[in-house]
């Protein structure tokens, strides 16, 4: 008898042991990204400094890929691969969104989808989303525009190879239409987001990783539109561009087009404003709107009574004690 007890609790154990490996359902899943979008704006609303904070550290995690991917794609010619050049920076650039990920820190293109998630669930109102998407951004905005601004200072940038990829890259993403920009910005985030939402999926670091970081080898290397990327992308070549103009001032082949910070064609403004609407687009529409209407809300339903059951019972239990 004592021998069949110990088989049945190890079989049990194993079973519970298998269904922790197992991926999250699509209901425990969905349950799990509106907890995190809970925690996030409770941040938001009782330590916004915090908040804050945590959104100047994600806006500066983009951009140490940003600075790697302009370092490692430098002088790499067209002619050898075309796309060599942007899958070098796929790569480098990838593990960011793997630092704010298990970091904790806030991504404004992450919130866009977790948020409207936790709309979804009652979590949050509507009000409280855009006022999170809003911080969030002003955060994001200051920690790229920061790093961004203190990695153009440093000498190895002024080279020529390097000084010359950052201005060709501020060109190419400056000088699109706003139609070009904003699809690209709708790619961007509907392969990102799909990414982060799905970090919660899997129960191992090694999955989460993976997962983590195909996100932004997908939107790099696919040469898509990220708001909190492009701040920095763009300002670097606009930050150095009194060095790129002396540089090739003596060169025939060179058009020394310049960029500038406003609305206008190569203008820093323009890439933003609709990079920004084509990454809540791709959040939102093709990301948390799929996965929520993709979850059983009969199921999702009963896991929340669930909860709710395990926590009055819990709280029944501490007041006996």
């Amino acid at each position: 008898m004592q021998q069949l007890m110990v088989c049945i609790v190890r079989v049990k154990t194993c079973t519970v042991e298998w269904e922790n490996r197992m991926p999250l359902s699509p209901e425990k899943h969905l349950m799990e990204v509106a907890d995190v979008c809970d925690k996030k704006w409770r941040m938001l609303r009782d330590r916004p400094l915090a908040f804050l904070l945590s959104a100047f550290a994600g806006g500066a995690f983009v951009c140490f890929g940003a600075m790697l991917a302009l370092a490692v794609s430098a002088g790499v010619p067209g002619s050898l691969a075309p796309g060599l050049a942007n899958l070098l920076m796929g790569f480098v650039f990838m593990f960011s969104l793997v630092l704010i990920m298990f970091s904790g820190m806030t991504l404004v293109t992450a919130d866009m989808a977790y948020g409207l998630v936790g709309v979804f669930q009652s979590r949050i109102t509507w009000r409280q989303f855009a006022w999170g998407l809003f911080v969030g951004y002003v955060g994001n905005f200051i920690g790229s525009m920061s790093f961004m601004w203190i990695m153009s200072k440093g000498g190895g940038y002024h080279a020529l190879p390097w000084l010359m990829r950052a201005h060709d890259i501020g060109l190419a993403k400056t000088g699109e239409t706003a139609m070009e920009i904003f699809v690209m910005g709708i790619i961007c985030t509907w392969t990102l987001q799909s990414a982060a939402i799905l970090f919660m999926k899997t129960n191992d670091d090694m999955s989460k990783i993976v997962l983590t970081a195909y996100g932004p080898l997908a939107f790099v290397a696919g040469m898509n539109e990220h708001c909190i990327a492009n701040i920095g992308f763009l300002a670097v070549p606009l930050f150095q561009q009194d060095i790129w103009a002396e540089a090739v001032s003596g060169m025939n082949t060179v058009a020394p087009v310049l960029m500038h910070w406003g609305f206008g064609k190569f203008g820093w403004a323009h890439n933003q404003l609709f990079t920004v609407m084509g990454n809540a687009i791709g959040g939102t529409l093709f990301v948390a709107v799929v996965f929520q209407l993709v979850a059983d809300p009969l199921k999702l339903k009963e896991l929340y009574r669930e909860r709710h059951e395990t926590m009055a019972t819990d709280g029944e239990l501490k007041e006996v004690e």
